[in-house]
């Protein structure tokens, strides 16, 4: 099947969560015209996946050894090419079900939002002519196109590869190696670029065909950035286009409202964000066609006198159909990501029985903004995961941290060896507390700073859990969650058809009908956040300035003048609620102290 990318019918799109939950998410849902998106961090999961998935579809399997150089981007391309291959057949097979209760076909349509290509399907379910009704039918089966299978890399994770001791050539290492098993796959999808710039990494995207446009102006493979503000779309934008790169998505997501790892901005609200956006969009575009048109002239290529499209999507903590039209009807966003629900939907993502349940029953005692993951980022974690379980009881019993046994987060730190260590290692966490007594630290930064070295858990090996655990590949496997808070506002275990009930506002799945919007939640966690840098500051554990505390302290201030303003476009009882605690939390912020402001 010839596949185009970025066609999928619906506004949203299921975003990457950890590294296991999502890893074969295709198969569920991209017949159904949805897109998602699968990790590239774990090529170790990825070869266990592409096992299990052959043994299951009498597919062969000839596995890819660690003493193959080349082991990582191989095991990419060709896990994606064989999702892709089952992701067709399953497309194939649902084009040719019957148009009748139940079938797949028949899923794929009812499962839409309101479109005229659901209208056409309404107008053969009317139709009574059965010549008519077979020849809409024949059309329909055509338009029932696949989701995407995206890919996401994060391009903090690029861990250099060695062999024999010997550091190997940049393009082996993670990100570089990732990107390569994508662009020699056969997918025609996009690739995700989150948690910032890496320049070696983007430079290497322009060794690949598939990134540039062919005779007819179409891209095979595009790329999309995760950003959190507009200076960040603007800076990698145009380092791609100086490359001869388009930019086909800038995905803004939530700097703390969201799942996982945590990227906060200095107090930059969501909503003047997105404002800042809309404005500068069309500029933007225009700045980046210049930079590109001349790249590509460089490389003896033309193209059209109009920009390629760009689309624009917004994601972390939607909760309902109204904030998601909001976000469409309001900043123009193109579509949105719907991440965190997902994990109580299990015919879509990788978690099983005993975390459905946990997640299921979540309250803010378990989701919480821990100090866990090693890249020394916010990371929103499950406080009674196993994962989370495990770790403190190896403190218990004397031995904190874990075995490292994948290394993806062995990155930066040298401090006890001349090659970077993971801090959530039991090699790291032994060396740093048997040294800890000899820092210069008072007795209260001494018990801050050790608390923050136990914090620090695995998340290469247990976020892998979920799959490994649910499919039987490793029956002892703990895994880690890394939800977002807005998972304590949904009550049930959700079929696929409630949950897309739910985005487009058919059914309501959340528990709690007085949930706060999505921009108030977030910005009650930035005053929550900005209080914690506060107490680290005060112990003297800040790198931070008081410029910067003030700065932030300014930024929510100048947020909260603006949802006042937004709150006009919201019917009366909303408005009231809105407007209500927004000034709640105006009086928590101005309670709390910032020296020289």
């Amino acid at each position: 099947m010839t596949r185009v990318a970025g066609r999928s019918p619906h506004t949203f799109h299921i975003p990457v969560m950890g590294t296991g939950f999502m890893i074969d998410a295709p198969l569920r849902v991209a017949k159904y015209g949805i897109t998602s998106v699968i990790s590239l961090v774990d090529d170790v999961l990825i070869e266990q996946m592409r096992r299990f998935h052959c043994e299951q579809q009498g597919e062969p399997y000839e596995p890819i050894g660690d003493d193959d150089p080349n082991a990582r981007a191989r095991r990419i391309t060709i896990y994606l090419n064989l999702i892709d291959r089952l992701v067709d057949r399953e497309v194939t097979a649902l084009q040719a079900s019957p148009f009748e209760p139940g079938s797949e076909i028949t899923r794929y349509y009812e499962m839409l939002p309101e479109s005229p290509l659901l209208d056409a399907y309404r107008q053969m379910l009317a139709s009574v002519d059965p010549q008519d009704r077979a020849a809409r039918q024949s059309q329909l089966r055509e338009l029932a196109v696949p989701g995407d299978i995206d890919v996401n890399i994060m391009s903090k994770g690029d861990r250099d590869a060695y062999s024999n001791g010997q550091k190997l050539p940049p393009q082996f290492s993670d990100a570089l190696a990732a990107l390569r098993g994508f662009a020699e796959s056969t997918l025609s999808s996009s690739i995700v670029f989150s948690a910032g710039m890496n320049p070696r990494l983007y430079s290497y995207v322009a060794e690949f065909a598939d990134f540039f446009p062919d005779q007819s102006g179409h891209l095979k493979k595009k790329v999309v950035l995760k950003v959190s503000d507009y200076r960040s779309a603007e800076i990698q934008g145009k380092y791609l286009a100086k490359r001869g790169l388009w930019v086909s998505e800038f995905r803004f997501e939530s700097g703390i409202n969201c799942g996982g790892h945590a990227f906060p901005t200095k107090g930059l609200l969501f909503g003047p964000i997105l404002e800042e956006f809309q404005q500068k969009r069309e500029e933007l575009i225009a700045d980046l066609h210049r930079l590109y048109v001349k790249a590509l002239a460089q490389r003896g290529q033309t193209v059209d006198s109009q920009p390629l499209p760009i689309r624009m999507t917004v994601q972390g903590g939607i909760g309902t159909a109204a904030e998601d039209k909001f976000l469409r009807s309001h900043y123009g966003a193109d579509g949105s990501g719907w991440g965190t629900p997902f994990l109580l939907v299990p015919e879509v993502t990788n978690v099983d029985r005993e975390h459905l349940e946990k997640l299921r029953a979540a309250t803010d005692q378990e989701v919480f903004l821990s100090n866990s993951s090693p890249f020394g980022l916010p990371f929103w974690n499950l406080r009674n995961s196993a994962s989370e379980e495990a770790r403190r009881r190896r403190i218990a019993e004397g031995h904190p941290g874990s075995p490292c046994t994948k290394g993806y987060v062995r990155l930066f730190n040298t401090e006890f060896t001349p090659r970077p260590i993971c801090v959530a290692s039991r090699q790291y966490q032994r060396l740093k507390l048997e040294h800890l007594h000899q820092e210069p630290l008072s007795e209260p930064q001494r018990a801050a700073v050790r608390q923050s070295v136990l914090d620090k858990s695995c998340i290469c090996h247990d976020l892998a859990g979920g799959a490994t655990l649910k499919n039987g590949i490793d029956p002892a496997a703990t895994p880690a969650v890394c939800c977002g808070p807005g998972i304590m506002d949904f009550f049930k275990i959700a079929t696929l058809e409630e949950m897309v009930g739910h985005i487009y506002g058919r059914l309501s799945l959340l528990s709690n009908p007085a949930r706060p919007h999505m921009f108030l939640r977030e910005l009650a966690l930035y005053i929550g956040y900005f209080r914690d840098e506060l107490d680290k500051q005060a112990l003297g554990l800040s790198s931070s300035t008081n410029a910067y505390f003030c700065e932030f302290k300014e930024n929510l201030k100048d947020g909260i003048d603006y949802y006042r303003s937004l709150a006009d476009e919201f019917v009366a009882e909303a408005q009231t609620a809105f407007l209500g605690e927004l000034e709640r939390l105006r009086g928590l912020l101005e309670a709390i102290p910032v020296v020289a402001c």
